[in-house]
């Protein structure tokens, strides 16, 4: 077991749901700061050789805080009045509820000119740069195991449903994902209303000019429960990694993934292209928009190593080293960071798809664009809904009732979709 491995096991042994990495157990040291992240497994791995390499070139120690309850622990901490040097930010949402001086220090500005639009504005609020997007996503992908099954004909929502209607269990539906459960279905709702009613819809929506209740949100609600028909059941309870691994399975349990490449746990092994696991874009053709997400790195104290490591963690050299590190499966929103570079096939033409050439419109995923109380609503309404169709009206009703109490999303409309530049 490696030096880190052991360290995280002993950290969990004493603290269960709270694991502090790193330093459990660490000689005490001069410089060092603490790093509050909610990854795990390959994820946590691929972001961790950046640490190793900021670590031997600085002499600085990084303490790593690793939380499955980002959001609950970054709030206790903040309150309490000590928090981490840097906390990574799974969402705009809870970007924007630090920032205005509610824990968020400013950082400057140059530290994103290198990063591509609309990844770069939504680390900007109230004119000033409080967070980096060091780590970016596509949503709109569906996967498949291309040696026991081809791709879709066609990603029209027609011809999802037929997939549906083919074989019970075509897809590789799961929405547990313990604080978060629901998200899978979130995020696939909110690609069917970008793909199918477009940008302005989209932004109207999260900006609440387009009620939850609209007939463009209860249609993606509908179309997309009628995509899953055939596998909603015991969904709710169903980890999405493991409903993934039923796609390269021997024999396969299920078909069809949608998602991002990071979540559906694909070995790093795997040839990308032809061998375990292959994908296409969830917008049918003639359709150019794709939703996208991002974790972002702020900082919340006036450690000067903090923003070393920010600087570090967002150039170039340190994010090439990241996508690459086998199974992480990252992308990057610097822009001197190119698709050739990645050494996964699949990585490669994902990354191509965030480029300026590639002519897409990238719109921020919605959910986490939300205020943290909405999001979480809309994750329990995705369960509910899964496991009883006729709820809807219902649901949709309380969502719209949530946002006029929580206030709709507070990224700018105008930030949420853009092409790359």
């Amino acid at each position: 077991m490696s030096t880190l491995k052991a360290r995280l096991t002993r950290c969990a042994a004493a603290l269960g749901l709270f694991l502090t990495a790193v330093a459990c157990g660490s000689e005490p040291r001069d410089e060092r700061l603490t790093v509050m992240v909610p990854w795990s497994g390959d994820e946590f791995q691929a972001f961790y050789a950046v640490i190793k390499t900021f670590e031997e070139d600085t002499g600085i120690q990084v303490d790593l805080e690793v939380t499955r309850a980002q959001t609950q622990q970054l709030d206790a901490a903040v309150a309490a009045g000590a928090p981490p040097d840097l906390a990574v930010l799974p969402s705009v949402g809870a970007l924007n509820q630090y920032a205005g001086g509610k824990g968020l220090k400013p950082l400057g500005d140059t530290i994103t000119e290198d990063y591509a639009q609309p990844f770069r504005g939504l680390g900007t609020v109230g004119g000033e740069v409080v967070a980096v997007p060091v780590k970016a996503d596509v949503k709109s992908l569906i996967w498949f195991n291309p040696t026991v099954t081809r791709a879709p004909e066609s990603t029209t929502l027609p011809a999802l449903r037929t997939l549906s209607r083919r074989a019970s269990g075509a897809w590789c539906l799961g929405l547990a994902s313990g604080p978060t459960s629901g998200w899978p279905g979130a995020d696939w709702i909110a690609d069917i209303l970008l793909s199918r009613s477009g940008t302005d819809a989209y932004r109207n929506w999260l900006s609440g000019r387009l009620p939850w209740t609209s007939p463009q949100v209860s249609a993606a609600w509908q179309a997309w429960r009628g995509i899953v028909a055939g596998s909603v059941g015991g969904a709710s309870v169903r980890r999405f990694a493991e409903a993934a691994d039923g796609m390269t399975a021997e024999p396969p349990t299920c078909f069809f993934g949608h998602g991002t490449l990071s979540a559906m746990g694909f070995p790093p092994t795997a040839d990308g292209t032809r061998t375990a696991y292959d994908f296409v874009t969830s917008a049918p053709e003639p359709v150019r928009r794709l939703e996208v997400s991002a974790d972002f790195v702020g900082r919340f104290t006036d450690n000067p190593n903090a923003e070393r490591l920010i600087t570090h963690l967002s150039s170039a050299e340190a994010q090439r080293t990241w996508v690459n590190e086998p199974g992480g499966y990252g992308f990057s929103a610097n822009s001197r960071v190119r698709p050739g570079e990645y050494d996964n096939p699949a990585q490669r033409r994902i990354a191509g798809m965030l480029r300026p050439e590639a002519r897409y419109t990238l719109c921020f995923s919605a959910a986490d664009a939300m205020t943290p109380d909405l999001s979480a609503a809309f994750y329990r309404a995705v369960l509910d809904y899964a496991s009883d169709k006729s709820l809807l009206p219902t649901l949709l009703e309380g969502l719209d009732m949530v946002r006029s109490g929580r206030g709709e999303s507070p990224v700018p409309p105008d930030d949420l979709c853009a092409l790359p530049s």
